[in-house]
């Protein structure tokens, strides 16, 4: 049995049992590929497949337990090269993140310049992404890191950790109507037409869920993944718009007022996410402190062990 074998299952199964597909992502043959499966099920004694002719067709019952089995080997081979490396240069490597626009825009550029000043030798890489498309990357491994408020706790293979909470906030333009209304209700939002989030986007559904409850149907004229679009069709007098709050700043968004309507949406909870078994180089537990400064590396450490 070898690390090749066991590499070779995995892809085999992630590309739907098309060994041709294998053979080119792991820079092989398809004969290389076949041959490998049958020498390690004759080393096992086992059959991990099911046939149809020469065609894989699926995993047989003992392939399906082997399967679990030879991803926890991979995790922990990968997890001793990190740990290698690591030891190797403390202070220096890579660290990649998965986030939403929102975060990547307005929540993280003052946490990443204190870890860029605090680690200069690690390079920093951040994947922008909707909450599923996130989570897969985190599941997938090729993050080390996720940040969001929405997706993260669907997968089973995901821990995730609470970093602050919010609700979504109206903003207007000057002059507007509900500028003189000191405490608007949803009937009040309602009136009007609405400038929002796109479905699944950014708590979007605490959005929906507020105007189900008061049994009205929001006129949402225009939706978006970024808050700056949002922002430039308030501007122009499309529509009020509803954001979250850390992408207003009152400086920047001259022309525009923004109204407190936390009695109105749900709570949103932003969370770090981490692959469960996944190896993190200390600076990684550094970035996620200054990120949430209660979650401590002995908080985090613990999701390192569960695979």
């Amino acid at each position: 049995m070898n690390f090749q074998q066991l590499r070779i299952i995995r892809e085999t199964i992630g590309r739907d049992f098309n060994l041709s597909e294998v053979a080119l992502a792991l820079s092989t043959s398809q004969p290389g590929v076949s041959r490998n499966i049958k020498d390690l099920e004759g080393e096992l004694g086992l059959q991990i497949f099911v046939r149809r002719g020469k065609r894989l067709l699926g995993l047989t019952p003992a392939g399906r337990e082997l399967a679990e089995m030879v991803d926890k080997i991979l995790v922990h081979s990968q997890n001793m090269k990190r740990l290698a490396d690591q030891f190797a240069s403390r202070d220096q490597g890579n660290l990649v993140i998965a986030t939403t626009h929102t975060q990547a825009r307005y929540a993280l550029p003052e946490v990443v310049k204190s870890f860029s000043e605090s680690f200069p030798r690690v390079h920093l890489s951040l994947h922008e992404g909707g909450p599923r498309e996130i989570a897969s990357m985190l599941a997938s491994g090729e993050v080390d890191l996720a940040i969001a408020t929405e997706g993260l706790d669907e997968s089973p293979d995901i821990a995730t950790y609470p970093c602050y909470t919010w609700h979504h906030v109206v903003i207007v333009p000057d002059a507007h109507p509900l500028c003189d209304v000191t405490r608007p209700t949803i009937e009040d939002l309602a009136k009007y037409p609405i400038v929002t989030y796109q479905t699944a986007i950014t708590g979007r559904s605490h959005i929906d869920a507020a105007f189900q409850a008061a049994g009205l149907t929001p006129d949402i004229v225009l939706s978006a993944i970024d808050a700056d679009v949002i922002k430039a069709y308030v501007e122009i007098g499309l529509g009020i718009g509803i954001i979250a709050p850390m992408a207003f700043h009152p400086a920047r968004d001259q022309g525009l007022r923004l109204l407190d309507t936390s009695h109105i949406f749900g709570e949103n909870v932003t969370k770090v996410g981490i692959l469960r078994g996944h190896f993190l180089p200390d600076f990684a537990y550094r970035f996620i402190e200054i990120f949430a400064p209660g979650l401590s590396e002995d908080v985090v450490r613990p999701a390192f062990t569960q695979v």
